[in-house]
């Protein structure tokens, strides 16, 4: 049995973002110290194969860690101890922020799906900036997310995404805008086509490279072409597809449906390699592929339809920490069955 199994009951029979901080604090203790040297021998996954190079950084596997996991850049080491291939954090604000009123995170245990409107809580740009330059960073690559404050006007967001950007930029390897999540009022406003250019103008003059933008999977097709023509009108370095949604599968079983917020976890992970599958086949822009992975052949489904490389949080929640080897490990296996050299030639295969 695994150690998860045993520690599973006893995390889930505290509140979710209880356990989220109890399992945060555990790993931070344990960064820097041998006991993270013991997580990455148990649990990194070494084979050629599996790198790939994107925006000009080298990733050693493709499976990475979504932002929300770690928001204000405390634990990204012991991530990559985890086996993953790269980490993302945040999402980081200009403003510190609390967040929504608790309770704001649900599990969906029958579903294998959680709902949150966290609403962004974090330490903000000017201490986590100070953080990042003073610790020691994975040398995984390390993307930032980049959030709007709650209280700053649509009008100003631009602005308010430069001032987070300046302040943690020495520190990020790539740098993600986020517009799409459904917990900030307003915020999915912003992918309209003005106001990305807009955004993303001021910040790839302010020298953010690489430079990606994180849709939602709401968005209506239109809506995505037009956000994709910006992408490609400013040469941005990517996409990440996609976000949380605020749509609520037929097929949810727990009470917990109810409940306001994003959507996450499995009953997205069909809807996300879709909407994949629709922006590869009108971009070569490199896309990361996130949403409801939890094995191998998620991962798989996502990278065969047109994604460079994955993204997880809430398969880590049901799944554990050994989550991102058995996905590499599975993903080497589902490499030899379909005869392919490396996790590059799977790319967009399905396309």
């Amino acid at each position: 049995m695994r150690p998860y199994s045993l520690a599973k009951p006893v995390l889930f029979s505290l509140p979710p973002e209880t356990a989220h901080r109890t399992v945060h604090t555990a790993l931070r203790v344990a960064q820097g110290t041998p006991i993270a040297d013991l997580l990455d021998r148990q649990y990194t996954v070494t084979n050629p194969r599996l790198e790939t190079t994107i925006f000009g950084l080298e990733f050693p596997n493709p499976v990475g860690v979504a932002a929300g996991f770690d928001k204000n850049a405390e634990i990204p080491r012991i991530l990559e101890a985890l086996g993953f291939g790269h980490v993302e954090i945040g999402g980081v604000t200009a403003e510190r922020q609390p967040g929504n009123p608790k309770p704001r995170m649900f599990r969906l245990p029958e579903d294998g799906a959680l709902i949150n409107r966290m609403g962004f809580n974090n330490e903000g740009a000017d201490r986590i900036g100070r953080r990042l330059d003073s610790e020691p960073q994975p040398d995984v690559p390390l993307g930032i997310n980049i959030g709007k404050s709650k209280s700053t006007p649509l009008e100003e967001a631009a602005d308010d995404y430069l001032y987070t950007y300046e302040r943690v930029a020495e520190a990020g390897d790539y740098f993600a805008v986020n517009v799409s999540s459904p917990n900030t009022p307003g915020l999915r406003s912003l992918q309209d086509r003005d106001s990305l250019e807009a955004i993303l103008g001021t910040l790839k003059d302010a020298g953010a490279r690489p430079l990606l933008v994180k849709l939602s999977p709401d968005l209506a097709r239109p809506a995505i072409e037009d956000a994709l023509a910006v992408v490609d009108d400013l040469g941005l370095d990517g996409v990440i597809a996609t976000n949380t949604t605020t749509s609520r599968p037929d097929s949810l079983e727990n009470p917990n449906r109810a409940e306001t917020g994003g959507l996450s976890g499995k009953p997205i992970e069909g809807e996300a390699t879709d909407l994949i599958r629709f922006i590869a086949e009108r971009t070569d822009t490199p896309i990361i592929g996130v949403g409801g992975i939890s094995d191998a052949e998620g991962a798989y489904e996502k990278i065969r339809a047109g994604a460079s490389i994955v993204q997880l949080y809430t398969g880590l929640v049901f799944e554990g920490p050994a989550l991102a080897r058995d996905i590499n490990q599975g993903l080497l296996e589902l490499l030899d069955r379909d005869g392919f050299g490396s996790i590059d030639e799977a790319v967009g295969v399905d396309l």
